[in-house]
């Protein structure tokens, strides 16, 4: 059985295609994927995240469990502020991929990735020997992603929160349809935009209270399909494919989420070991020159020979380029490389660039 969100039926009513995703019955699109996008890109889009976990940490000594565990240092987080973090195991691979919330001094919100919750919480708990608890509570909150420039409009329709002083990578407490929420400035398709955490019961009444206050601004529901299209043009990293247990921050370009002033942290030793021996092989954008697409999980050659693999590939629906992501040697994941992604046995020409591929305007 797969697990359910709180408004599957609602977006069964809306037409959405349903699809599996990590367990969890999850709409992928509702009108298309290329509407959907375009509409986060120009206007608005409304997506249902609630499949994602959310993890809090308790107590006087809530801060050193969560230094512990994560890779950045959330001793600079003031309260109301946010930051992009990593899980490690022992031997530097990703646990999983985090936004660790500042709510005070003795109280720390994460929110993890939803296949990975349940793994994360036992992770994290394991870790523990502070005076501090770990509470698993992702079935408490539904999650509702407001994104695009006209995100904010949308939005402060529905509550008293002044969101424009809300800056990126903050967030606030407060009401939304008079509801409690709590409102992060934060999201995952390389738009402006915010992420509503509240209560399961009250998530259709606010669904449809932001579909009627963005209908001026030709807001759309939006899936799975559009969502990865735009994180993948962002550069964003998707747990299960440019980061995994095998990978390291160091190979996935997430060195920045990596705090060496901050002292000890799970995975550290492995990290230093990895960074003075030399990075053998690092992640990389490309642009396919010939005609076809190159799909997750595709051999990458260089020179005809076998070089690395393609983690997230696809149609960009902004830039109107077939891109991707591949692992290659650190020596050839430069911008310019020629390589070769072997479509359907055969090999197509593409060529390495910068990652992220799209950023928004100021």
């Amino acid at each position: 059985m797969l697990k359910q969100i709180p408004l599957a039926e609602l977006h069964r009513a809306l037409g959405a295609k349903m699809v599996d995703f990590g367990g969890w019955e999850m709409p992928v699109q509702y009108t298309g994927i290329l509407e959907e996008h375009r509409a986060v890109r120009a206007a608005v889009g409304l997506f249902d995240v609630s499949h994602m976990g959310e993890i809090e940490i308790r107590g006087p000594q809530a801060l050193h469990l969560v230094q512990w565990v994560s890779t950045n240092n959330a001793a600079k987080l003031a309260d109301g502020q946010i930051h992009y973090s990593g899980l490690l195991y022992d031997h530097g691979g990703f646990v999983d991929d985090i936004l660790v919330h500042r709510v005070s001094a003795d109280h720390y919100f994460l929110c993890v990735n939803a296949s990975n919750q349940d793994k994360d919480y036992e992770h994290i708990a394991a870790q523990n020997r502070w005076d501090c608890a770990v509470e698993n509570n992702g079935p408490r909150y539904a999650q509702l992603a407001v994104q695009g420039p006209r995100a904010l409009d949308t939005l402060q329709k529905l509550t008293s929160l002044p969101l424009a002083e809300i800056r990126y990578y903050r967030f606030r407490d407060g009401e939304v349809c008079g509801r409690p929420a709590r409102v992060a400035r934060t999201g995952y398709t390389g738009e402006d935009g915010f992420e509503v955490y509240l209560a399961p019961a009250h998530a259709a009444e606010v669904w449809n209270a932001l579909m009627d206050a963005g209908r001026e601004f030709g807001i759309k529901p939006c899936g799975l399909g559009a969502r990865n299209t735009l994180r993948m043009e962002a550069g964003m990293a998707l747990y299960g494919h440019e980061i995994d247990a095998s990978i390291t921050p160091l190979e996935a370009g997430l060195e920045w989420i990596v705090k060496w002033e901050k002292g000890d942290f799970c995975g550290r030793a492995r990290l230093e070991k990895q960074k003075a021996g030399g990075i053998r092989r690092r992640l990389i954008g490309f642009e396919m020159r010939g005609r076809g697409i190159g799909r997750d999980g595709y051999e990458v050659r260089v020179g005809g020979q076998p070089a690395g693999w393609v983690t997230s590939g696809g149609p960009s629906p902004t830039l109107n380029r077939n891109i991707g992501m591949c692992y290659l040697p650190a020596d050839l994941a430069q911008p310019g490389t020629v390589i070769e992604v072997v479509v359907r046995e055969q090999p197509v020409e593409a060529v390495t660039v910068p990652i992220p591929f799209y950023r928004r305007p100021k």
